[in-house]
């Protein structure tokens, strides 16, 4: 009988052609990237830089995410890259297709209101998907999947918020489906340093991990992706 060989290394696969990846940008959006979100105050915080259940989080935010989210987002754009976003967003008014989860949390967030909206640094191009979901992972309350399948695509590049919860439960399930997933650790955030690294360490296994920088050293440019295409 042959011996089990593990094919790791396969993770580690390189995005070679552009147009076989996706970014996508996970609640980035002003709901709970904005201190005036609506999730702060339903959860009774008053001062979210000061906070210190929120302090951690905005200051990552604006010190490290926000300038990785801008420079990816250029990035992709440039090299050729799909880019998407999703945003936590009910179909309905009063958030009646919310998940169950999402009702125990009270996290609804009404159609086309200010809180449904990509925070202002990543303000979507004209031909750029925004879905709103209703569940942890956006592979449950969305067509994403039947989306990335149509337009052929192989690589997943995930980031946003929060690490350990939608970021997390994303990279999971995108690894389950058969896509080759990138985390850019530097464009992911939670509420503090500990749930941060025990994210990372426990979601390792399911996909790879680059850098910004190192992304845009493996990308191809324009010239040379249409010569491999």
């Amino acid at each position: 009988m042959a011996s089990y060989v593990p094919q790791s290394h396969l993770r580690e696969e390189a995005i070679t052609s552009p147009t076989t990846a996706t970014v996508l940008f996970i609640d980035t959006q002003n709901y709970n990237c904005h201190k005036n979100g609506a999730i702060y105050k339903t959860s009774g915080v008053t001062d979210c830089v000061h906070d210190p259940g929120t302090s951690y989080f905005f200051s990552r935010l604006e010190q490290v995410c926000k300038p990785a989210w801008v420079a990816l987002q250029t990035l992709c754009r440039n090299r050729g890259v799909e880019v998407m976003y999703t945003v936590i967003q009910s179909l309905t008014s009063n958030g009646r297709d919310r998940s169950r989860d999402y009702v125990i949390s009270g996290f609804h967030v009404p159609p086309g209101c200010w809180d449904a909206q990509v925070i202002d640094e990543l303000k979507p191009g004209p031909d750029e998907m925004v879905l709103p979901k209703t569940s942890s992972s956006v592979f449950n309350s969305t067509n994403v999947d039947f989306i990335l399948r149509s337009m052929n695509k192989r690589h997943l590049i995930l980031v946003g918020c929060v690490t350990d919860q939608c970021v997390a439960h994303a990279v999971m399930d995108a690894c389950d489906l058969g896509y080759l997933v990138t985390l850019v650790p530097e464009a992911t955030a939670t509420y503090s340093q500990p749930r941060q690294d025990a994210a990372l360490e426990a979601i390792r296994g399911y996909c790879r991990m680059r850098s910004v920088e190192e992304l845009a050293l493996e990308l191809p440019q324009p010239a040379a992706a249409e010569a491999l295409s």
